[in-house]
Formats: C-alpha cells, structure tokens, sequence
C-alpha cells in the first residue's frame, strides 16, 4: 500500500512535472473535480474544473509553448490547515536564446494526495514578453484576432 503524498509533495511534484516538460503527467495531480484558477490570466478562461479540461490545457500548454523553464527561489509555506500550501518561485525562462525571470505564487489545497483546489498567480505579462507573444496579447485585450 502507498503512502498518500503531503500538500507540499505535491506540489513539488508538479513544480517537476512542469520544468521537466511532462505535461501529459501532470493533470493526475489533481481530483477528478478539481478547481483551477489563473487569477491574473489576461485573457481567455481563469477558471478551468475537473481533470479532463486540465488535460486539455496541459495538452495544448505541450504542444504550443516555446518556453524553457527551470524553478528558481522555491519556497513552500504550511498554514494552519492541512490541506493547504502556499508555495513561492521564480521560474527561469529560456526562449530562443534570452533568459529572463518571472514570478509565480500557488495557493493549493491538497486532499487524499490530488489537487482539488489551486489558485495560481502567474506574471503573465513577463511570459508574453519573453516568449515573443506581447503582439498576440495585445491584440487579444483589444479584441483583435492575433496576426
């Protein structure tokens, strides 16, 4: 029988998942009714539910990001629920030659060693800049498709 894993190995599980480019991994991280939000996303959905839609979107995330990243700073916070982490980083971005920073916050909320909850706060703006997507962004605040 396996050891059900702690809100802050999960976490760290992902933090890997990601940074190794396993993104097809990643939504067995999370209950099958898990809640996702990107607070700061820009444009587009900020609210994504159930693991089937997270799927999706790490499959997409796959298939279409051009960026690197490694974890950098990665501080993780207990609070006096046990469910609940609040963890820190920067991730270093390497996009066509650049490097550059951008800061992450996530507040998850782990039951039974899934994700059922995560609230995550993301510089958006410095991954759009860095990973040459600002014109697609602006466009898409404006209400333009992108060229």
């Amino acid at each position: 029988m396996s050891e059900t894993r702690s809100p802050r190995e999960v976490f760290h599980r992902l933090l890997e998942g990601i940074t190794g480019g396993r993104f097809s991994e990643l939504a067995e991280l999370y209950a099958e009714n898990a809640v996702v939000e990107t607070v700061f996303q820009p444009v587009g959905p900020r609210r994504f539910e159930g693991r089937a839609v997270l799927m999706e979107r790490f499959a997409l995330v796959a298939a279409h990001s051009p960026l690197e990243l490694s974890a950098t700073n990665v501080v993780v916070r207990e609070t006096d629920d046990p469910e609940v982490v609040v963890a820190e980083w920067d991730y270093r971005v390497h996009h066509r030659g650049r490097a550059f920073e951008a800061a992450n916050i996530q507040v998850l909320r782990v039951r039974d060693g899934l994700i059922v909850e995560s609230r995550d706060y993301h510089d958006h703006l410095a991954l759009a800049v860095g990973g040459g997507g600002l014109p697609d962004l602006v466009a898409a605040l404006e209400g333009r498709q992108p060229a």
